[in-house]
């Protein structure tokens, strides 16, 4: 550890800035965010700290229009020098040094007793990123990772914490009851209250539930169920809020549509209950995954109904929902990017488009009494996107029973299998010839269908990866040492 991390008090303190261009007015910037008395110290002024200046209205704030000089050091806590004077630069060094202050001259790693790490503000809590000089791109591109995980209501919820810290030390008389008590608050429904910015439910929550830890010297038992959507495979397309659910959760139950590149991302001590269901060859029947849910909430757990696509389109979330509901059990449903879009996205076929459809039609090839008995005049218009989730077996009836009812028998279908996930395959043919070349790809479930004008630009749209510019980034991270902690922030 070449430096060490520490955060210090600024407010009311003087802070000395020497250089007044684009670097220096950053870290101005940082400095005066934390209350902060500035002094800027520059022979000319760029056009960036005039701007904030004026934006500021001179208040904590100081500007000496010259060049530095030593006793500018009077009176000062710490000291940055940003200029492009390598000479100013090591004088600023030296007389701060002489002095015992602590200075930082930017880009500068042997000319500085601290440096300023990439933050993550979610104020109160504040993150840290260094890499101690050696590679603050590196560090920045870490807190770029950091700010998508950690929603920004995370310095609300530090905020009603604060709020209640007292009163829960002197309620509840061990550590061990207000560690569990806080988990519980930070990781339950009072914390998805404030994410949902409904702060004043939330402080109500928290109140009864420090009066439930006090009568009880426990948390309330009852649990709660997220239905959460898990995105059509490709983890890249998980939400966040998914994403810090499947961390939170202390049960997941999961679907076979569900990749597992994303069940890679749940907690690892979390226990994982697979209901996977198939067209005719159900794992778990409905009804008892519907109790399932229940009893598992009703034993105090925090349960993830983790489902592909979208929970609500065509993923039986609403009859969970309804039973939910019904057993008093509080829940919760995350929206997921439906396997629809996810699948015309990544084969390059648009859903709407002006010349070729001006509406889109999601349907089932797969009722609830196993027939594929549909409304076939509505679904056979023309001008519309059709898009059938789970009808591969029923593929044939739904290409006649289109024709039949006024659809062009050469109308464009495509057959997609995994769509989004690096082993997709794509079928293109018409409502005629499409059926036998599924067979003959052998396709398989999961597919998606689209029909419709629109899958004629496929061969138009379709890019692949690595006709794209070269983008850098952090990849997913999945199992190793450094994801835990990492995971555990998110």
């Amino acid at each position: 550890m070449n430096f060490f991390p520490i955060f210090t008090q600024l407010r009311g303190r003087k802070v000395l800035i020497v250089g007044a261009g684009e670097v220096a007015v950053r870290k101005l910037s940082l400095v005066y965010q934390a209350g902060a008395e500035v002094i800027v110290v520059a022979p000319e002024l760029g056009s960036s700290l005039v701007a904030f200046v004026n934006r500021v209205n001179h208040q904590r704030l100081s500007i000496i229009e010259r060049e530095y000089q030593s006793d500018d050091l009077n009176d000062v806590h710490l000291v940055i020098a940003a200029t492009a004077n390598a000479q100013v630069n090591q004088q600023v060094f030296n007389d701060a040094e002489e002095r015992k202050l602590f200075v930082n001259v930017v880009d500068n790693s042997p000319l500085c007793s601290f440096i300023t790490p990439a933050i993550v503000d979610r104020s109160p809590l504040t993150i840290a990123i260094s890499s101690g000089g050696e590679a603050p791109v590196l560090a920045r591109l870490i807190r770029g990772k950091l700010e998508s995980w950690i929603p920004a209501s995370y310095g609300k919820l530090a905020q009603l914490a604060a709020k209640f810290r007292h009163r829960v030390k002197a309620a509840l008389p061990t550590g061990t009851l207000r560690k569990r008590f806080w988990e519980n608050v930070f990781e339950g429904v009072i914390a998805d209250k404030v994410f949902n910015n409904e702060s004043a439910k939330a402080e109500s929550l928290l109140q009864q539930h420090l009066q439930h830890a006090v009568n009880a010297s426990d948390v309330p038992t009852k649990g709660e169920v997220y239905l959460v959507g898990a995105g059509p495979g490709d983890p890249d397309l998980l939400t966040f809020k998914a994403l810090r659910l499947m961390q939170q959760a202390d049960v997941v139950v999961y679907d076979r549509l569900v990749s597992k590149p994303i069940l890679n991302l749940i907690r690892r001590d979390a226990d994982r209950i697979y209901v996977g269901k198939e067209k005719a060859a159900h794992c778990v029947p409905q009804n008892e995954i519907n109790q399932l849910l229940i009893d598992l909430a009703n034993q105090g757990k925090r349960v993830v109904r983790l489902k592909g696509g979208d929970p609500y389109i065509f993923g039986r979330g609403g009859e969970e929902a309804q039973q939910l509901v019904k057993a008093g059990v509080a829940f919760e449903a995350v929206p997921g990017i439906t396997s629809a879009a996810g699948t015309a996205n990544y084969c390059g076929i648009p859903l709407t488009h002006r010349d070729f459809a001006q509406s889109v039609t999601f349907a089932t090839g797969h009722l609830k009494n196993n027939t594929v008995d549909l409304n076939w005049p509505a679904l056979a218009q023309s001008n519309n996107t059709l898009v059938i989730y789970m009808g591969l077996t029923g593929l044939t009836t739904i290409s006649e029973q289109l024709i039949n009812h006024g659809r062009l028998a050469n109308t464009p279908v495509a057959v997609v299998q995994n769509a989004t996930r690096p082993d997709q395959k794509v079928v293109i043919g018409d409502l005629t010839s499409i059926a036998e070349k599924v067979v003959q790809a052998k396709i398989e479930s999961p597919a998606m269908i689209i029909i419709g004008e629109v899958v004629s630009l496929y061969d138009e749209l379709n890019q692949p990866s690595n006709d794209l510019p070269l983008i850098e980034a952090l990849p997913l991270i999945e199992q190793d040492d450094v994801a835990e902690p990492l995971r555990k922030i998110a």
